[in-house]
């Protein structure tokens, strides 16, 4: 027994420590988020209700089919059911009918209400696909935001290594009496300052990690962590587009203006269907039943009554409208203003789009610009640098100096990470409104 409870003691081990040393692609982010998130599993509810309303549309042409039945208990004076005659006695009866019933014509308003279910359904679908490519886009940035933090963690990091090395080296020259103690103090200053900032970006990382980890609604704060992979930039050509040809594919693919313009299809139908009222409705019925009495005179059996005392009915009927208090009226013109309104906000989402459009094609070139200026700053202040070291090794400038130099070089490089995934980021929104799906963005 022991040997079989070791094995399955450490392979439970094993699972748990896999577990919580799990680090996070950005891919399975984005599909945890996808298949997690409330408002997602919201909309996939309002898919299942735009079903439903079309399998009610769908009904509308079939036709009613109802049963029922009765059983009372009749004293003093009543109607006997089987001879229709009066009598002062107390007595049982029962009678039950089926009734069937069909819609010819109703001013074709069954058939809009299934095309309105479908436009529904539809416009349901599209709510969800942009809400899927919000929260993606969301999680990216998140994800992106934690990859920046922890960068400039080990910027810092690496940096302070430079630092104690150069304080070992300092505190060298300073007992040789080749350096003043001054200089000593200064960079203990800076390794001072430094783990100090460490301490704030590793602060940082970790505050980054939360939100995360709540965006994705996991609780597990202390174990969750991202995979530290390198994320360069990609482009798919997106940057060399024309900013017209990123607008017209806009308002092809994006969702909103989908929905925006399935609102205006679904508030045509509402004007088609309250139209409807003005024409006249022809149904047809037929309908059976039959009834028993337990004083039948003759006294005949259940089912005998049942056989005898049956009867069919059938025939159509046409309903008018003539005069309904406007209320048809009212209807329609409440339908066409809500379809203007549509309209409205149709143009209104168009142009958004193309301000949004505009805004975020802006917002990738100024973010590719500052990238390319950041980098070349950071190979200035790299040389810098390497120079203000060297001549600090040489005894020829002081420590301060060579702190401010060593400063400049860090900002520099932590201006490099920023700006990369501002422009990382600001790139994916321009592809995003390209047409390219959020599942097929490529970082």
């Amino acid at each position: 027994m022991k040997k079989i409870a070791i094995p399955f003691f450490f392979l439970i081990l094993s699972i748990s420590l896999t577990a919580q040393n799990k680090k996070w692609t950005l891919q399975e982010c984005v599909a945890h988020a996808l298949e997690n998130n409330i408002s997602v599993k919201q909309s996939e509810l309002d898919i299942e209700l735009a079903e439903a309303d079309k399998l009610e549309a769908t009904g509308n042409f079939l036709p009613s089919l109802n049963a029922n039945s009765s059983y009372s208990k009749n004293t003093g004076l009543s109607l006997n059911p089987t001879t229709n005659q009066l009598e002062n006695t107390t007595f049982g009866s029962a009678s039950a009918a089926i009734n069937v019933g069909y819609t010819i014509f109703d001013g074709l308003r069954n058939v809009r209400q299934l095309q309105r279910a479908k436009l529904s359904e539809l416009a349901a679908q599209y709510r969800l696909d942009k809400m899927k490519d919000d929260i993606a886009l969301a999680v990216a940035n998140s994800y992106l935001q934690v990859l920046l933090n922890k960068a400039n963690l080990e910027v810092a990091k690496s940096q302070n290594i430079v630092t104690l090395e150069q304080l070992q080296r300092t505190n060298d020259l300073v007992d040789a009496g080749v350096l003043p103690r001054g200089d000593l103090l200064e960079i203990k200053a800076t390794d001072a300052g430094e783990k100090r900032q460490i301490a704030v970006n590793e602060n940082t990382v970790k505050i980054s990690l939360i939100s995360l980890a709540q965006l994705l609604l996991i609780k597990d704060y202390t174990n969750f962590d991202i995979s530290d992979e390198e994320y360069n930039i990609i482009d798919g050509g997106i940057a060399d587009k024309d900013v017209s040809e990123i607008i017209e594919s806009a308002k092809q693919t994006r969702s909103e203006v989908k929905i925006a313009q399935k609102n205006v299809e679904l508030a045509e139908k509402d004007v088609q269907i309250s139209r409807g009222g003005y024409y006249p409705t022809l149904s047809a019925f037929f309908g059976y039943n039959t009834r028993y009495a337990d004083n039948d005179p003759l006294n005949r059996e259940f089912v005998e009554q049942l056989y005898l005392n049956d009867g069919i009915g059938y025939g159509l009927q046409l309903n008018v409208p003539i005069f309904n208090g406007f209320a048809v009226r009212s209807s329609v013109k409440r339908s066409k203003v809500n379809l203007r309104n549509t309209q409205y906000q149709l143009e209104q989402t168009q142009l958004d789009l193309e301000s949004s459009v505009y805004q975020a094609y802006v917002d990738a070139n100024g973010a590719l610009k500052a990238y390319e200026a950041a980098s070349v700053a950071l190979e200035s202040q790299e040389l810098a640098y390497q120079y203000a070291k060297d001549r600090y090794d040489v005894g020829l400038t002081n420590a301060f100096d060579f702190s401010q130099s060593k400063l400049r070089y860090d900002n520099a490089k932590v201006e490099v990470n920023r700006s990369k995934f501002d422009y990382i980021f600001k790139l994916k929104v321009l592809e995003l409104y390209f047409g390219v799906p959020a599942s097929e963005l490529k970082f």
